[in-house]
């Protein structure tokens, strides 16, 4: 069951209340409960494209390539943190607070679960919040990171109109001269706590999110096409349990055929709607 229109939408957010109702949601989320809040999706309508994303083994061997995503990173980062919770997001924390939502395991790095008020948060991926010394373990906090750059760099500037990628990313100007941040415990080589393409998610980090989906009897999948692994797998084991799966996303996504509802629509609309129905 769909639906993309206005009214047909109404119709089937109260058909998804009568499903979920008395049941422990779990909700899996995506770039796109983020789109609202100014931060990019990297699919769909008004998705920027990204032609060389940085790999975990590009950063680990090509200094200039390192160099490059610091740059890139901290002009981006500065306007990501300015982000702001949208209306799905503090709908999530609501549905949460009042007892409806067991938790949300989300693929996002940008924390705007957490501002809204969401107290049990999965956050598969990482987040843009620490990084970590890969050599002796240290964890910093991004801003103290951020104040190590603008120390090394004084010339660094933030422009007004950032245009970000999904990871807080920008494509910089110019790397020529730019000192990479180090460790300043041991000197070694930092990297932020997020997954880089080719690397794995976490062991612990999946095994919280299978946890929190087996301690749920429903599975909602919303702004998430649904291409990245992490989040197929999660679908699988809600189909193997047969709980009921409900997916809301503007684009089709591989599970559409699992689901039980697709609603076509944006989640800043579609979650307070669902929030306002559930009893």
């Amino acid at each position: 069951m769909s639906a993309s229109s206005p009214v047909e939408s109404s119709a089937i957010v109260a058909r998804t209340a009568e499903l979920l109702a008395g049941r422990r949601i779990a909700f899996l989320t995506g770039a796109g409960i983020s789109t609202d809040s100014g931060i990019p999706a990297y699919r769909g309508e008004g998705s920027r494209t990204r032609s060389d994303p940085m790999t975990i083994d590009r950063y680990l061997g090509d200094e200039a390539a390192r160099r490059r995503y610091w740059v890139g990173g901290h002009l981006g980062w500065r306007a990501f943190a300015r982000a702001e919770p949208n209306a799905g997001h503090r709908a999530l924390a609501t549905m949460e607070s009042t007892g409806h939502v067991t938790g949300v395991i989300t693929q996002n790095v940008d924390g705007l679960h957490l501002r809204a008020g969401s107290s049990h948060v999965i956050e598969v991926h990482g987040t843009m919040r620490r990084v970590s010394c890969l050599h002796c373990g240290q964890v910093f906090d991004r801003r103290d990171v951020a104040t190590q750059i603008e120390d090394l760099n004084p010339w660094i500037t933030v422009p007004e109109n950032v245009k970000l990628a999904p990871d807080g990313d920008v494509l910089p100007e110019s790397t020529e001269g730019f000192v990479v941040p180090v460790c300043t415990v041991c000197g070694g080589m930092l990297k932020p706590d997020v997954v880089f393409f080719g690397e794995y998610v976490p062991q612990d980090r999946f095994r919280a999110a299978e946890s929190l989906l087996r301690s749920s009897d429903a599975l909602v999948v919303a702004g998430s096409s649904l291409v990245v692994n992490s989040g197929v797998r999660l679908v699988e084991r809600a189909r193997r349990r047969s709980i009921p799966l409900v997916i809301v996303n503007r684009e089709p996504t591989r599970a559409d055929p699992w689901a039980d509802i697709t609603i076509a629509a944006g989640t800043s609309d579609v979650l307070p709607a669902l929030q306002e129905l559930l009893p």
